[in-house]
């Protein structure tokens, strides 16, 4: 028994010794902070953002826009820069929305070369759009969209793994277009 607890006291007392001995281990750079640094020029900019506006202004995208009148579409539909300013008062009373929006910043920025890309083909679909544009109307879009995810679920059978993934995917994406529809509309009727 006195053996059992000198060991007990010895794995005791080197433990205890080993908490306060110094750490020869030298910790690894932060990889956040190495991509921080790889990410920006020698002016502070960050490259994402800069080869960004580079293909934005070697497309003339900026001149697609003008020309196809989607601004004056938007114009005549309602929207002007004065009624979107409630939305920025909005995230005076609600900061959270801010820092989602800068936490999503990173994840979102490959993505818009993308949509860059895509831009000038979704022009006369975002003019199109703007006609329709009533809170009225994006209302039954998102009860038309909840519907169809229901029917989804109850028309595609069960039967395989594709099957209830396609079930999923379908429902998952359209209950995603009536959140949307539902968020805009409120958007809508509080600005228009």
């Amino acid at each position: 028994m006195v053996k059992l607890s000198l060991l007990t006291s010895a794995l005791a007392a080197s433990s205890a010794a080993a908490a306060f001995a110094p750490n020869h281990h030298t910790p690894k750079k932060s990889t956040v902070a190495f991509a921080a640094k790889a990410e920006v020029d020698s002016y502070g900019n960050n490259i994402a953002v800069k080869n960004l506006l580079t293909q934005v202004e070697s497309s003339g995208l900026l001149t697609k826009v003008a020309s196809s009148g989607l601004l004056s579409k938007a114009q005549d539909a309602g929207i002007t820069l004065t009624k979107l300013e409630p939305l920025l008062a909005l995230s005076k009373d609600y900061p959270e929305v801010l820092v989602l929006a800068e936490a999503a910043g990173p994840d979102l920025l490959p993505l818009l070369p993308k949509v860059v890309d895509l831009a000038p083909g979704a022009l006369p679909l975002l003019a199109t759009g703007l006609k329709l544009l009533d809170a009225n109307t994006l209302q039954a879009a998102s009860i038309a969209a909840l519907v169809a995810a229901g029917g989804l679920v109850v028309v595609v059978p069960d039967d395989t793994v594709l099957e209830v993934a396609a079930q999923t995917l379908g429902a998952g994406a359209l209950v995603g277009v009536a959140a949307a529809s539902s968020v805009g509309a409120g958007i809508v009727k509080k600005v228009l």
